[in-house]
């Protein structure tokens, strides 16, 4: 039964108990006079009363009912349609969008494990990653629309335009650096240097080339010279030689070289805050970004050809990205479920996430209910509510005709035992 049928039904109800008193108040009054007459009688005409005053009561609140005095207190939910859109907005953002009780929802309701758990079904991941790549066609389609190429494009600019190169590279290196860092990096170096220089195709490499110079610069003494001994004794000499620099700079935090290293990185960092010459490196990069036709036309190609192997992938039998989303989403749930501090992690971040958001989407939200609100019709919107809550009203009219009712018989009743106590 639709909503306008059972609020049709409810009314006929109303209606009918309001008819049945009037036709009882009708048939007693023509009756000749007696106790259980002027009983029934005193009931129908309070049942009415009943019955007609609720029924005011609840026409009043959907539409104007034209009876002197009281009119203007009619129509209520019409005429107050601005105060009940903003209260009702109100009501949402106090009762349901407040910070604190997102967050305790979220915390309370710990979505990471659910999520850890849904994904554990197979259909669930398949179900993911079907609409996943469903959603996919759209987004390239509009990623190629002429005209949201265009607003990226410009969007880019402005932010590449905007970007200090040199200053913003200083600020990155300056945190890389901060509390010695470079340093921990210097001395990865070393290892690694070290490494190198006593693999045997380096030592190899170092007694060839004392042997080419041998030749090429001495070439009669080469031919009187143990060459071969004299280069593999050299390459060894050389390597043990930079292998104790590097073990020296390594132990000796104070190390000379360490500490013009040091100078050399600070000196590099101020003149990226301050050298005129590094900024305009900077805005020659920038240019380059902005209207470089071999980079913008490198990019746009790169773009294409992913763009064409995410269609044919999704259109083939077997889509590569389709596993990928199976993997990564089992993936997930198996480490999700594995470790119960990543879950209450996961939980926290989004509670502080809904924390710090929630008052600009509450205040986005209220604001577009009290303006849909307020640009409803009145007859539409007084409608729309009488057919969502007009059926339980009807009952008013109901329990008032049945209320006033009973409330005449006591009435009667009560008249009835005052004249006989006072015979």
């Amino acid at each position: 039964m639709t909503k306008e049928a059972e609020l049709t039904r409810s009314k006929q109800l109303a209606l009918a108990l309001l008819a049945a008193a009037a036709a009882v108040f009708v048939v007693t009054s023509l009756l000749p006079r007696g106790f259980w007459v002027d009983a029934l009688r005193a009931v129908s005409e309070a049942a009415m009363v009943g019955a007609l005053a609720d029924w005011f009561a609840v026409v009043a609140l959907f539409r104007k009912v034209p009876i002197p005095f009281i009119q203007h207190h009619t129509a209520i939910i019409p005429g107050n349609k601005h105060r009940i859109a903003d209260n009702l907005a109100g009501f949402v953002e106090e009762k349901f969008l407040r910070p604190e009780a997102l967050a305790a929802v979220i915390l309370k309701t710990d979505p990471s494990t659910h999520v850890a758990e849904w994904l554990q079904s197979p259909d669930n991941r398949a179900y993911l990653a079907r609409h996943l790549l469903k959603l996919l066609p759209e987004i390239l389609a509009t990623a190629d629309d002429a005209r949201i190429q265009q607003l990226l494009r410009d969007a880019l600019n402005a932010a590449i335009g905007k970007l200090d190169l040199s200053r913003s590279l200083g600020t990155v290196l300056a945190g890389l650096t901060r509390d010695g860092r470079h340093q921990e990096l210097l001395d990865d170096g070393i290892v690694a240097l070290i490494g190198v220089v006593n693999r045997p195709a380096t030592r190899d490499m170092i007694a060839g080339q004392i042997a080419a110079w041998l030749k090429r610069e001495h070439a009669t003494m080469e031919l009187m010279l143990p060459t071969e001994w004299i280069s593999e004794s050299g390459a060894a000499m050389i390597a043990r030689a930079l292998q104790n620099i590097m073990e020296d700079i390594a132990a000796d935090r104070d190390h000379k070289l360490r500490l013009k290293f040091d100078d050399m990185v600070q000196r590099f960092l101020a003149r990226l805050e301050s050298d005129p010459s590094f900024a305009a490196r900077g805005e020659e990069f920038k240019r380059y970004l902005r209207d470089g036709d071999a980079f913008n036309n490198y990019i746009h190609g790169l773009w294409g050809s992913v763009r064409d192997w995410i269609k044919a992938d999704i259109a083939g039998g077997d889509s590569r990205l389709h596993d990928g989303v199976l993997q990564a989403a089992g993936w997930l749930s198996e480490e999700l479920l594995r470790h119960p501090a990543m879950r209450a992690s996961l939980n926290q971040h989004l509670a502080g996430m809904a924390r710090t958001l929630a008052p600009a989407f509450a205040s986005f939200f209220t604001r577009h209910i009290s303006d849909t609100v307020k640009a409803w019709d009145d007859r539409d919107m007084s409608r729309q509510i009488e057919l969502n809550i007009g059926k339980d009203l009807q009952f008013i009219r109901v329990n008032g005709t049945l209320v006033g009712g009973m409330i005449g018989l006591l009435l009667y009743l009560s008249s009835q035992l005052i004249e006989w106590a006072a015979r």
